[in-house]
Formats: structure tokens, C-alpha cells, sequence
């Protein structure tokens, strides 16, 4: 996820529940490694505050970025928030600690049926998910009316120049592999042609393939529809224009990510650790996090504590996939995307 642009009094509210001040020094200290802002300010001040210590944090934009600290010897990192597919490679490059599920009791909450669909980590031995998500379609229905549900609405000439997708090569040939009815997984040389066909068809009608930007130019006007994730796009827009839009996921299915909370094996504090993680999945504090970012809860007994409605629920997620490790597919995937970018 992602998935956040980060905002001025975000970074300010992350350096003072850092300990970058004084006075934090004999505390014992977390480092944690996640995404932009991706835990709540008062979580955090919450787990500091009963467990008298300190939470350093640190932040990447991708999975990749972390990936490669970790190899190039970024140390001191306790724990950690990849995507299901950077779990599988971390397992197989031996940078995770098996987990001792005895030391967390709050993983009896998770989504039972979730868990049965994760084949990146079976049994979760190495990872404890934290949040489920899907890249979707915004549509500000004052400009756009009429619209299918649908992956489509990348087709339509009447609204070329006003559409963005993602610049994701996995986010956008998952959604076209979904469209013709393939797996967002596939490593099949004459599937991922037909998808890179799908692409090129809609690559017209976009105005460019965007990962950053795309929430601010939606609430701008800018954009009338755009393929992202729905936080993006609805903690940017002002709450009066939120009648005004509407976040789907396609009919046809998207490619849908699990981040989770993993312990590297080379952690100092990991009872410390452990704690953070039975900490997250209390039903009152996971209840927190998926208000905030209005997400659904894989933590079934925080659903009954949520004060806010989520842009979308688990049963929605039913034709959904989740992004597995390509492994040495990754290449295919690498040149077809290329050849989608250069206009080949």
C-alpha cells in the first residue's frame, strides 16, 4: 500500500512518535520498517504508551525499495510490512523468523476463509497479515453518468484524455489478464500477449499510467475516472464531493495485495516484536486502522467495532486474485511491459 501521499503534519506527527526528541533514550526501542504512514498516529502513541517504549519508524514507497535496503544491509530493522509476494521471496532468502503462533493469541481474530486463500506463506509460519486491499476504478458520476462496472471503461473514446491507470506493470496486466477472464498470475507467453493487446487498446484513452498523483488530479477535476486504490483517492477529495463518487471493483476481478507483519530474522527485540503484532490485531486497535484508511477487516470481531463504512467489503474481493511471486516469469512480465510503455 501503498498507497499514501503523505502529508507535512503526517511526517511531523511520525518524527515526534519517533522519539526524535529527548528524553527517549533508556526506553526500549521498536524499529519498525513499513509503508508511507501506513499505522495510524494515535496506534502508535497507544503501543508506546502501555508498553513504556519507544517506536522508531521508518518509511518506503514500494516493496522493492524495502527489499533492496534489506539485501544492500540496511540492519535494525525489527519488524517489517511487505506484500504477499515479497513474503514469499523473503522466506526463500532466509530473512524471516519462523513465528511462534503461542505468542500470538490475537491471530485467532484473522478471517479463517482469508487465510485459506493465501498461498504465498501457507499457514502463515513467517507472516501475520495486516490489511487487504484491491486496486479499483474511481468515477466522479457528475462527469461520467453512466458507466459500467467494468474494466471497459478504459475503452470508452468519449473519455479520452480525462483517464489514468496505474504505473504498475502487475496492478495494470493483472487487470487486463482479469478482463479476459485469466489468472493476474499468469505466466502463459500467449495470455500476457492477449493482455498486453488489452492494454495498447486502452493506453489511448489515458492520459498517462500514474501512481502518485492520480488521487490529487481526480479531486482536481483534472481526471474523471481513475484506476488506483479508493484511500488515495477519498482522503484527498473534500467531503463534499464524496456524493459525487463512486469506487468499484471491476466485475471481471483485479489483482488484490495482503500486506503483513514479519519478523526478520536478524531482529534485537523481538518479544518486543511479537508484542506489536497481538498489539495491532486487538479488535479495538485493528478496528482503528481500517477507519482510517476505510478498509475491510480481515479481523472478524473488530467488524463489530468499526465506526466508519469501508469503500468496499471482503465479499467483494470474490473475483479477486492475489499477486503471487512471478519468480523467473518476472522477466516476461518486465518485457511486455516495456514494450506497452515505449508504444511497441
Amino acid at each position: 500500500m501503498k498507497r499514501l501521499i503523505i502529508t507535512l503534519a503526517a511526517l511531523l506527527a511520525v518524527f515526534f512518535v519517533t522519539g526524535c526528541g529527548s528524553g527517549n533514550s533508556a526506553k526500549q526501542k521498536l524499529f519498525i520498517y513499513n509503508w508511507t504512514y501506513y499505522i495510524p498516529d494515535e496506534v502508535l502513541r497507544e503501543f508506546e504508551k502501555r508498553f513504556n517504549v519507544s517506536v522508531i519508524y521508518d518509511m518506503y514507497a514500494s516493496n522493492e525499495e524495502m527489499f533492496a535496503k534489506l539485501k544492500a544491509g540496511g540492519t535494525g530493522y525489527d519488524l517489517v510490512f511487505p506484500s504477499g509476494d515479497y513474503v514469499s521471496i523473503m522466506i526463500r532468502e532466509n530473512m524471516l523468523e519462523k513465528l511462534d503462533k503461542s505468542n500470538l493469541i490475537n491471530f485467532a481474530n484473522l478471517d479463517s476463509s482469508i487465510l485459506l486463500k493465501i498461498k504465498y506463506d501457507p499457514g502463515c509460519q513467517y507472516s501475520v497479515p495486516y490489511n487487504i486491499g484491491v486496486a479499483g476504478v474511481s468515477v466522479n458520476k457528475k462527469k461520467i453518468p453512466q458507466f459500467d462496472k467494468s474494466w471497459k471503461i478504459f475503452e470508452r473514446n468519449d473519455l479520452r484524455g480525462r483517464l489514468t491507470l496505474l504505473d504498475d506493470m502487475r496492478e495494470v496486466l493483472g487487470a487486463a489478464l482479469r478482463t479476459l477472464g485469466y489468472s493476474v498470475n499468469s505466466v502463459n507467453p500467449e495470455e500476457l500477449q492477449k493482455a498486453k493487446e488489452v492494454v495498447m487498446k486502452w493506453k489511448p484513452n489515458i492520459v498517462k499510467f500514474d501512481a502518485e498523483a492520480f488521487g490529487k488530479g481526480f479531486a482536481a477535476g483534472e481526471f474523471w475516472s481513475v484506476h488506483g486504490y479508493a484511500e488515495n483517492v477519498l482522503l484527498e477529495i473534500d467531503s463534499s464531493m464524496r456524493q459525487d463518487v463512486e469506487f468499484f471493483i471491476p466485475q471481471e476481478g483485479s489483482a488484490m495485495y495482503m500486506d503483513n507483519m514479519v519478523i526478520l530474522k536478524t531482529a534485537k527485540n523481538k518479544e518486543l516484536a511479537y508484542q506489536f503484532i497481538n498489539f495491532i490485531h486487538e479488535p479495538q486497535i485493528f478496528a482503528k486502522i481500517v477507519d482510517f484508511f476505510m478498509l475491510p477487516s480481515i479481523n472478524v470481531p473488530a467488524r463489530d467495532l468499526r465506526t466508519k463504512k469501508p469503500s468496499y467489503e471482503i465479499e467483494d474481493l470474490k473475483n479477486s486474485e492475489f499477486k503471487e511471486d512471478l519468480g523467473e516469469n518476472l522477466e516476461l512480465y518486465n518485457k511486455i511491459w516495456q514494450e506497452i510503455r515505449v508504444g511497441k
